[in-house]
């Protein structure tokens, strides 16, 4: 058999600029928003011809980010708490033999002014993330309503209510004029609990931060409540 080849279509630019916080699955933040940005010889406007009528598009792409801690025959799905062992085939882990993810994301617009980019929506990708190819959603034949969802059947709850300390509020203000959806973004992201499982049962209160664009986004869980107490520009005190 021939080998196998893959190099790059492209790079995304993601709101998200570390692991922690990126959400399980894509959909969930409707709020997060990257860019895809072609590479030559890929970067030409005949290249995404006809894209523009579908509302989504598959990408596939590669966990730059873990692919050198190898693969994992069974891992600890966090639907699950963290705890129970699945093999790696039954879950969306990372830690695959061929580190490869598959997405289906919001095509909110293309540009191709200076090259060609795609601008997405309910993204699930970290920024820099390596693009391998692009297919367009068909709903009559990728939207399977009978479908069994295994380990995960139903959404998952969004268990968190999301508050703005006054000092929070009043920098969101300012922010907002710069990144309009910054609020839902925040607000959505928080609601789906981003903590590791081992600490989302824990009702003892902590600071926690998270970095979205070029954000410190600060909170401290009171319970069931996640109250928001800074954003910070990454370069200020």
């Amino acid at each position: 058999m021939a080998e196998l080849q893959l190099e790059p279509i492209g790079i995304i630019r993601s709101c998200f600029k570390e692991k922690f916080g990126i959400p399980r699955q894509p959909g969930l933040i409707d709020a997060a928003e990257a860019t895809l940005e072609l590479l030559p010889p890929y970067n030409r406007a005949e290249a995404v011809r006809g894209l523009e009528g579908f509302s989504h598009v598959w990408l596939i792409f590669g966990f730059h980010a873990t692919a050198a801690q190898g693969w994992r025959p069974t891992v600890r799905p966090p639907r699950l708490g963290g705890n129970a062992r699945l093999g790696v085939f039954a879950t969306r882990s990372t830690f695959r033999p061929n580190p490869l993810g598959l997405s289906v994301v919001r095509l909110d617009g293309i540009d191709t002014g200076a090259g060609v980019s795609l601008r997405l929506a309910g993204v699930d990708l970290l920024d820099g993330t390596p693009v391998f190819d692009i297919k367009p959603y068909l709903p009559y034949a990728d939207a399977l309503p009978g479908a069994s969802g295994g380990f995960a059947p139903d959404d998952p709850p969004a268990p968190v209510q999301v508050r703005f300390a006054p000092q929070a509020e009043r920098q969101l203000t300012l922010l907002q004029r710069e990144r309009p959806r910054l609020r839902e973004l925040v607000t959505q992201l928080l609601a789906y609990d981003p903590r590791p499982a081992y600490r989302s049962d824990s009702r003892a209160e902590r600071d926690y931060g998270v970095k979205l664009y070029d954000l410190d986004v600060r909170w401290r869980m009171h319970g069931d409540v996640a109250e928001v107490t800074a954003l910070q520009r990454q370069n200020e005190d």
